[in-house]
């Protein structure tokens, strides 16, 4: 397989324990999984000074063709590879950076490091709770270096709002706040394609990898995967787990919450003839979550159904960012607003202690002084904003359709809570005309969850969807 994609893309291919030494003994990277993100990932390490992009992996033939062009036509020898596995067999590759599919970010993690390579690998880092404390696991045992995708921790601003928070100059943390509501790319509508065969350029089976064996239907592959539960997490775990960071982030301690509920709905404009309000994706459009850490809230916000004018005439804008509300008052958009003031403040001087370098310099950094701590975000943080995501799933998933006049007792915690779903009904009712007063909602169940543990308290259904079954090979193990 690695000669014939070799040929059809042009990639000039040594034997594959071969050493190809660059300037200054460079350290070499492979980036598996190069459609969307991994070019993003190619772009980075192939700039990079004492770096060389050695391979490229993918299942799609097309796209590695397309990708390794551009080594092509300067020249430059790079390895290609269908399978994962036969790259981690190249003894010369030191480092892995993957972008696929959610559903493989944490198997490929184990495997690479239990082959000995360091890994940088996009967010989220696991599927579910528990591949991300193998990840975890996994990066301990075999002493590799981990690095996530979730460049905000590279910023020197959310790191200084981070480091106003914990001073506690504005006072206790009440409410840490964040919104992943993008348009585009199915957050309306993903419609309905029919199953097929996969294309010859494709193979399906090891992009399906751990989930279940299933037919294919264009809707997945390559990108709407992100809404279908056995690939994707929906938007809270796709743009959603950049936000759920830095709000985790500022909570003092925070690691996980105590309980979480999350409520919402899949609501489309009609296509295809179908009725309105369905599509073929099964991850909500409109969700709202709210975590309790124990005293301060993290209540997140989606909303896919924006930026275009509503059946009312009004826009609805996007919105991705944090805020922070504090007894004094609010921390957004890197300045402190007093409680009845819209006059924002300087935060003056807040320490702030972070090594230079964007999250992929870092990266390469700590894998030259094998230092993990000094990376910006490490598996270890990695794993705790994914896994918020995840528990905001669960207890979604959970849920059953209730009136929409229910109004659960979590609305009443803040007024922030009671706003995120104060404007989800808006938008609903605007952009499509829905009123949800009139129809239902999908409500999940309060959830109390243990965060020494990783387990919820007495409720074996939740537990259940801590994990997933695996499908032969490409199990995640229990034991890494």
């Amino acid at each position: 397989m690695k000669s014939s994609i070799a040929a059809g893309a042009g990639l000039t291919l040594a034997s594959p324990f071969s050493r190809v030494r660059g300037a200054n003994d460079a350290i070499r990277v492979a980036v598996v999984g190069i459609n969307g993100r991994g070019g993003s990932h190619i772009g980075a390490f192939d700039e990079m000074e004492g770096v060389r992009l050695a391979a490229l992996c993918d299942v799609d033939k097309k796209v590695l063709a397309s990708k390794a062009k551009r080594f092509k036509d300067r020249n430059t020898p790079v390895e290609g590879y269908a399978d994962i596995r036969e790259l981690l067999e190249n003894k010369n590759i030191d480092a892995i950076s993957i972008a696929t599919t959610n559903h493989w970010h944490s198997l490929a993690t184990i495997w690479a490091c239990q082959a000995g390579k360091d890994v940088y690998v996009e967010k989220p880092c696991s599927h579910n709770v528990f591949e991300g404390r193998k990840c975890v696991e996994a990066a301990r045992k075999y002493k590799r270096i981990v690095q996530h995708g979730t460049q905000s921790r590279s910023s020197s601003s959310w790191a200084k709002q981070v480091a106003a928070v914990a001073s506690g100059k504005y006072g206790k943390l009440l409410v840490s706040k964040a919104w992943a509501s993008k348009n585009g790319s199915g957050r309306w509508s993903i419609g309905f394609k029919p199953v097929k065969e996969p294309p010859e350029n494709l193979d399906f089976n090891i992009w399906l990898g751990p989930a279940p064996k299933q037919p294919y239907h264009e809707n997945i592959v390559h990108y709407n995967w992100h809404w279908f539960w056995d690939f994707g997490n929906g938007e809270i775990g796709n743009q959603g787990v950049h936000q759920m960071d830095i709000a985790r982030w500022a909570i003092p301690g925070g690691r996980l919450p105590r309980s979480v509920i999350s409520m919402g709905g899949r609501w489309v404009n009609s296509t295809e003839g179908h009725k309105p309000f369905t599509d073929q994706a099964q991850t909500p459009n409109c969700q709202l979550t709210v975590m309790d850490f124990g005293g301060p809230l993290l209540v997140f916000e989606v909303i896919g159904l924006v930026d275009r004018a509503g059946l009312d005439g009004k826009k609805y804008p996007p919105k991705v960012g944090n805020e922070f509300y504090l007894e004094e008052g609010v921390i957004k958009g890197g300045k402190f607003y007093p409680k009845g003031s819209d006059k924002g403040e300087d935060l003056g001087d807040v320490d702030v202690e972070m090594g230079p370098g964007d999250i992929f310099e870092n990266f390469i950094q700590c894998m030259r002084t094998r230092n993990r701590k000094d990376l910006h975000a490490g598996i270890n943080k990695a794993h705790l904003s994914a896994a918020c995501c995840h528990l905001g799933n669960i207890s979604y998933r959970l849920g059953q359709q209730v009136s929409g006049k229910t109004r659960p007792d979590v609305l009443d915690k803040h007024e922030e809570v009671a706003k995120s779903w104060e404007t989800i009904e808006q938008t609903v009712k605007g952009t499509l005309g829905l009123d949800l007063s009139k129809n239902t909602y999908q409500l999940g169940p309060m959830l109390k969850f243990n965060p020494k543990t990783e387990k919820f308290v007495d409720n074996p259904a939740a537990d259940k969807l801590l994990t997933r079954p695996y499908r032969k090979p490409f199990i995640v193990p229990e034991n890494v």
